[in-house]
């Protein structure tokens, strides 16, 4: 079998701008709007084992069963874990390069059962410690879009 050689593929460059709306659902939409419009966290509460989970869901994580009542949980917390970052990234929440450093943790909510990531304000390594006391600071009137970025970052409130 005699096949002719394949010619090298061309390429076009294209930039493509992608317009599109993402649907966050009757949940999730409920989580972003009380961010936006009350400065609350929510979460949503297992109707078998009490399980609360945020950001809410149809169903619990641990036993399947239905998480029907949304419940407020934070604005306050604990550290559960972080870091600071000294290296630049694009920023998944903005499609912007993030300043360095910042510092980044997860956060036992109070009154939450699974942990929230989030940034934090202090970059000071030596001022953070696990279990230390954090809340949440949200962004000012007017500047809140439905995002879980309305959350700007959390602070320390305790030393």
């Amino acid at each position: 079998m005699n096949q002719e050689p394949l010619e090298k593929p061309l390429y076009i460059n294209l930039h493509a701008r992608l317009p599109y709306a993402y649907s966050a659902g009757r949940y999730v939409s409920r989580f972003l709007i009380a961010l936006r419009d009350e400065c609350k966290i929510l979460a949503t509460k297992c109707e078998r084992c009490s399980i609360v989970l945020t950001p809410p869901r149809l169903v619990c994580n641990q036993c399947y069963g239905p998480m029907k009542e949304f419940v407020e949980v934070g604005p306050q917390g604990r550290l559960a874990t972080f870091s600071v970052i000294n290296f630049p990234f694009i920023d998944p929440f903005t499609g912007v390069e993030r300043p360095v450093p910042y510092g980044y943790a997860i956060i036992q909510l109070d009154g939450c059962s699974n942990r929230f990531p989030h940034f934090l304000r202090e970059t000071d390594l030596s001022r953070l410690r696990i279990g230390q006391r954090v809340q949440a600071v949200f962004k000012p009137d007017g500047e809140r879009t439905g995002a879980v970025t309305d959350i700007s970052h959390f602070e320390i409130i305790e030393p």
